[in-house]
């Protein structure tokens, strides 16, 4: 039989039990266990002497207390320490999170990230809170948003269904940013006519002129399946990989495909690394998923050939 004294004591036990994993989800993991996560992958569309490095920087939803000035300040020291050749942005700059004490203004934020550094330069795109927490841009039906003008005015590009070309040794790949898949959202009940999102794949990959490899940037994982295989490697957020995790699988993960793209490195027609982020969406909780900046190291499983008619193989492979 069990006495009084035991019962309460059970109480007592379980109520503490949930309070230490209440702070430790609320406290510890999301402000206090920030890591750099390293994946080395060998990319079947990439070629051997092209080694390139690039540090990740995901969903930061600034605000306070949880993403605040200084912390930001701290990530792009702990990124700048990286020495990455390139630093690339995935979107959702803004809050997008109950609970918050303050705001971090975007002129903050942005100058802040406008301190880190690569020699292959700093390269950003947009994510759906961007576009979500823009009630202008969200009347309107286009950008540019808050945060991408904020972005720019800090010397920091911002690429919205375009592509740039960088070299390294003297070798060359393809930076492609994609429009943000849901960012009219909130809207479309309002404006059932307009689309979704804003994300053009085909439209993107067609201003790549040459058969050099590919790097896509796009906020949201869910575009995965209709990415060709010409594409080597696809950098995505969003997910934070549940923000819960537990034993490699996320009870909620903001994502059609549940946890098939949930968090990390995925291997299916191209290879993709969907990062956990560092800050919070709707609530400030994070387990088993601590904030991160990804740091992703690449080489090439075999030689690529150079030619010419890899453009008409873009359209064709993403309509």
């Amino acid at each position: 039989m069990i006495t009084r004294r035991r019962f309460l004591q059970w109480v007592g036990s379980l109520g503490l039990t949930g309070f230490a994993t209440t702070a430790y989800g609320v406290i510890v993991e999301p402000q206090l266990r920030q890591r750099a996560t390293r994946y080395n992958l060998k990319l079947r569309h990439w070629p051997d002497d092209l080694h390139l490095s690039i540090a990740v920087i995901s969903d930061l939803h600034a605000c306070k207390p949880w993403m605040d000035v200084d912390r930001i300040h701290s990530i792009v020291n702990q990124t700048n320490e990286l020495s990455a050749d390139l630093v690339v942005l995935l979107g959702d700059y803004v809050a997008g999170l109950r609970y918050v004490t303050g705001t971090v203004h975007s002129a903050e934020w942005s100058r802040v990230l406008s301190g880190l550094k690569a020699p292959l330069g700093v390269h950003a795109i947009l994510g759906n809170h961007d576009w979500w927490e823009d009630r202008t841009a969200q009347a309107r039906g286009h950008g540019p948003t808050l945060s991408q003008l904020a972005l720019e005015r800090a010397g920091i590009p911002v690429y919205d269904n375009d592509v740039i070309r960088l070299t390294k040794s003297a070798r060359s790949f393809w930076l492609a940013g994609l429009g943000d898949q849901l960012a009219f959202w909130p809207s479309r009940r309002r404006y059932p006519s307009r689309r979704i999102g804003v994300d053009d794949l085909a439209a993107t990959l067609s201003k790549v002129t040459d058969n050099d490899p590919i790097i896509l940037l796009a906020h949201e994982p869910d575009i995965t399946p209709r990415v060709p295989e010409r594409v080597a490697l696809v950098l995505c957020g969003h997910t934070h990989g549940g923000q819960v995790r537990l034993f490699g699988w996320s009870p909620v993960v903001p994502s059609r495909f549940g946890n098939r793209y949930a968090y990390g490195h995925v291997r299916e027609q191209c290879d993709l690394v969907v990062s956990g982020g560092l800050g919070c969406a709707i609530v400030p909780v994070r387990f088993g998923m601590p904030p991160e900046i990804v740091f992703v190291s690449i080489t090439g499983a075999q030689p690529v050939k150079a030619g010419r008619d890899d453009k008409a193989t873009i359209k064709s492979s993403s309509s």
